[in-house]
């Protein structure tokens, strides 16, 4: 396997799509930890199992998009700093603020056990209690997006000089495809936030993106917007078969990494991609506000809207399928709203560093 770092594109371009794109990808993981909020078990088959899955299947393109972004800028990045220059910067900007909003989480959860502890008396506030929290936390909850990502960025480095190696993507992929059938079976681990290896192969294939972008222009400018909008909706489609198909056989139904909901996230990808221009997106000031959104969301979601609508008395399992849809969209409008506005007064503090600034 020769050495091909170096056929990595030379002309270095600003491509402003891309923090549109990003923006895009994090509004809709908002969205869909704001559908999912609250762990409702909806009877299969009845109405609201239905507008359940649509809703969070609708927004389940982030993550991979995510990934796709990250590796389409991964050959520069590889090209300007050495192996231990690159991971220092990524971890400096990425990892410390991390860390500083998981611990507010982990501070907050032993809080919430106190305080419940006091009122219920429910034996709930020990150290088994507290510790299996901090692991949901870390593993289970948005912030294993970082982790993993760290590992994925770590194994690409390794394989640097290779990493427009078709052979490298294969194996790459071969690990992925290998997480999306034991979503099915369940040899291991099923969950996707702790596909360690899962995740790289968008990585290595937004790389590839960056490297072909000329020829991926071409290609897309081709395809017309009602066939590719059809193709969007045909993955979107098997998206919710697979769902369907997994409920009741696997821990994690909605997993990231099922062959159709890869397919529908490249699907949607591409549809971005070829759309470029999104002039309302770039008034959330992505760039400013897409780390420090994700960092705060889940905060807000979990601790501030319970506070919020426990004075309304909502009984989401008696709520009508418009009312849901209702209720659901106005969690993603205070959930999106909120942090914006928390992150926004934090980047133009001495505490911007805080949220990626």
């Amino acid at each position: 396997m020769q050495n091909l770092i170096n056929e990595a594109p030379a002309k270095k371009k600003n491509y402003d799509f891309i923090d549109a794109i990003r923006c895009i990808a994090m509004i809709s993981i908002v969205a869909e930890h704001s559908v999912a909020a609250g762990g409702y078990e909806f009877p299969d088959g009845s109405p609201k199992y239905w507008t359940y899955i649509l809703l969070v299947q609708l927004a389940k393109f982030g993550t991979i998009s995510f990934f796709l972004l990250a590796g389409f800028l991964i050959g520069e990045k590889f090209a300007d700093y050495s192996p231990a220059e690159y991971l220092k910067r990524r971890v400096s900007t990425t990892f410390g603020p991390w860390l500083f909003w998981t611990i507010i989480y982990v501070i907050a959860i032993i809080i919430n056990l106190r305080v419940k502890e006091r009122i219920y008396h429910d034996g709930q506030f020990n150290l088994d209690n507290i510790l299996y929290n901090i692991k949901l936390i870390y593993f289970y909850t948005n912030y294993w997006f970082i982790i993993n990502f760290l590992i994925s960025i770590t194994i690409l480095l390794i394989f640097r000089k290779y990493l427009y190696s078709w052979i490298l993507g294969a194996v790459l992929g071969l690990f992925t495809v290998f997480y999306a059938v034991n979503i099915h079976y369940e040899w291991i681990e099923p969950k996707h936030t702790t596909a360690v290896l899962g995740f790289v192969f968008f990585l290595w294939l937004g790389a590839q993106m960056r490297k072909h972008i000329d020829a991926m222009d071409k290609v897309i400018s081709r395809i017309s917007y009602p066939l590719l909008l059809l193709i969007t909706l045909v993955t979107y489609g098997l998206a919710i078969f697979e769902i369907d198909m997994l409920n009741g056989r696997s821990a994690d139904m909605v997993n990231t990494l099922r062959f159709s909901n890869i397919l529908f996230s490249l699907a949607f990808f591409m549809l971005l991609f070829k759309i470029k221009t999104f002039g309302l997106v770039n008034k959330l000031k992505p760039r400013q506000t897409t780390y420090g959104i994700y960092l705060i969301h889940y905060l807000v979601i979990i601790f501030l809207l319970p506070e919020i609508f426990i004075h309304f008395n909502i009984d989401v399992m008696a709520l009508s399928v418009p009312q849901y849809i209702l209720y659901k969209l106005i969690t993603f409008v205070l959930t999106y709203g909120i942090t914006f506005g928390l992150v926004m007064a934090i980047s133009h503090s001495r505490l911007k560093k805080l949220v990626g600034n």
